[in-house]
């Protein structure tokens, strides 16, 4: 247990400890509810790497060789519970995620073409600007191995992708265009 601070002036205390934000990612987790399916249309047109397999045929030549110029699907899930860790200035998480990349023909099929693992480190720090309570999210790490479905791969000749090259562009993407929309959405908010 830990002492909270007394004071006789008006002030916002917010306590949070490591069981409360563990179990509400366990429970996020457990639900499924840390899923989602990202579409190329959904993506930003000046998002560096857009979900078509010409974009990704930098990273796997053999991928626009044998689709042209198709639309790819990408299904992010987490793969394990979210960890957080309560520090007095931040939150800081670890987040291990999957997703699973398909080639999406002119008749609606989905082909699977490579599973990407990425683990990624975030700090989240709360922030009271006046009356208003908001925060800052900070990509602190960030790494991709590939599992290329093997047996799928081998039958379609398929190349395992490029990972470290994807790896670097995505870290840049996420810094220029995720991060600013997580800490957008973290805009402060009137204190009640």
């Amino acid at each position: 247990p830990k002492a909270l601070p007394v004071s006789r002036e008006p002030m916002l205390l917010m306590a949070v400890t490591e069981f409360v934000a563990n179990s509400a990612a366990f429970t996020y987790f457990t639900a499924g509810a840390l899923r989602r399916n990202i579409s190329s249309d959904m993506l930003p047109q000046k998002f560096p790497l857009q979900l078509r397999t010409k974009s990704m045929g930098v990273f796997s030549p053999q991928l626009q060789e044998r689709y042209g110029d198709q639309p790819m699907e990408l299904h992010l899930w987490a793969r394990q519970q979210p960890l957080l860790s309560c520090h007095p200035d931040a939150l800081h998480g670890t987040l291990f995620s999957s997703t699973e990349a398909f080639v999406v023909l002119p008749n609606t099929t989905r082909v699977p073409v490579f599973l990407l693992n990425i683990d990624a480190n975030v700090t989240g720090k709360p922030t009271i600007t006046r009356n208003r309570l908001g925060g800052t999210v900070r990509l602190t790490g960030l790494a991709c191995t590939v599992d290329p479905l093997p047996a799928l791969c081998q039958a379609q000749g398929l190349p395992i992708p490029q990972v470290k090259r994807l790896e670097t562009l995505l870290k840049f993407g996420l810094w220029l265009f995720g991060v600013p929309r997580a800490n957008s959405e973290c805009c402060p908010h009137p204190v009640p």
